[in-house]
């Protein structure tokens, strides 16, 4: 299939509401479409205002997550828009891509 695959950056510190924002995203993406999901914590990052955040080892809170999504191009736009309708503020990359499955099924 062809689609987008969107990369979201947050830290594991946010939340929306009473979840964790991970979490919520991920969710709230298969909600809207999403063919895929994974979240994946960063040792090291830097934000859009040039702030360093990280992983400590006594302290996760400012760890950097990112949540990458496969979507086809009307659960992009679909997603992108529910998101804009949403109380969160959240970077973003997106990038046109192939994706599907391979292999045989395990019986």
């Amino acid at each position: 299939m062809k689609g987008y695959q969107l990369t979201f950056f947050t830290e594991q510190n946010r939340r929306h509401g009473h979840t964790p924002i991970g979490e919520w995203l991920l969710k709230f993406a298969q909600d809207n479409g999403a063919a895929g999901g994974t979240l994946v914590g960063g040792a090291e990052a830097f934000d859009h205002a040039g702030r360093f955040h990280s992983a400590h080892f006594f302290e996760l809170a400012d760890q950097p997550l990112a949540i990458t999504v496969s979507v086809d191009e009307a659960a992009c736009q679909r997603l992108m828009d529910a998101l804009a309708q949403e109380e969160v503020k959240l970077g973003y990359v997106k990038v046109p891509v192939e994706y599907g499955h391979v292999g045989k099924a395990v019986k």
